[in-house]
C-alpha cells in the first residue's frame, strides 16, 4: 500500500468517515482554502482549478497504485471519486457567479 492510500484510509478508519465523504470534504476544503489563502474570488476559475488538479492527481495516483500493486482498476470508481470531489466546489462557483449569495453588501 502506498503512502497516499495509507493517508486516505486513516480518517476512514479513525473518524468513521466514508471514502466518498472524504472526497467531498477535501474538495470543499481545497476550494474554500485556496480562495481564502490566495484571496481569490469564489467566482474565479482558479479555486476550482486547484480542486480539479488535486483530484486528477489523486485519481492518477490511485490508478498507478492499482497497476503497481496488481489490484483491479475500477474506472467507474475513479469517475465517482472525481464527481464527489468536484460537485460542491463547482456548485459554489456557479452560485457565486449567478446569484448575489456571496457578494459583499455595502
Amino acid at each position: 500500500m502506498s503512502l497516499l492510500q495509507a493517508v486516505k484510509l486513516w480518517p476512514v478508519q479513525h473518524v468513521d468517515l466514508a471514502k466518498d465523504a472524504l472526497h467531498v470534504y477535501v474538495g470543499l476544503g481545497l476550494f474554500l482554502g485556496s480562495a481564502l489563502l490566495f484571496r481569490w474570488n469564489l467566482r474565479s476559475w482558479k479555486p476550482l482549478a486547484v480542486v480539479l488538479a488535486v483530484a486528477l492527481t489523486g485519481e492518477g495516483w490511485d490508478l498507478r497504485d492499482s497497476i503497481v500493486y496488481h489490484t483491479p482498476i475500477h474506472l467507474w470508481g475513479n469517475w465517482k471519486d472525481l464527481w464527489n470531489t468536484m460537485f460542491w466546489p463547482t456548485s459554489l462557483m456557479v452560485l457565486a457567479r449567478t446569484t448575489r449569495l456571496f457578494s459583499q453588501r455595502p
